[in-house]
């Protein structure tokens, strides 16, 4: 496995996302904001697409950071992506 990265960059999150067909999404949650994901197109019950404005308003707000790879072992692109609580 490729190593791991992590970032609260907007720009790099972005064009992460966007490099692989990601779209900035959430999945509803009673609380403020939302769980966020990155969705690849792939049917996922109860997931909503959203603008990277409301995106980055909930990373923001929520404290989070973005852990990700570029690449996997064999060199292809990876889409491994995971939001975790920030420092």
């Amino acid at each position: 496995m490729s190593e791991s990265k992590t970032t609260r960059d907007h720009d790099t999150i972005r064009k992460w996302a966007e490099a692989r067909d990601g779209h900035p999404a959430k999945v509803e949650t009673k609380g403020k904001g939302g769980i966020l994901r990155i969705d690849f197109g792939e049917p996922e019950e109860n997931l909503t697409r959203i603008d990277w404005d409301e995106f980055f308003a909930i990373f923001d707000d929520s404290g989070l950071d973005f852990l990700y790879q570029d690449k996997v072992a064999d060199g292809g692109t990876s889409r491994f992506n995971k939001f975790v609580a920030g420092d």
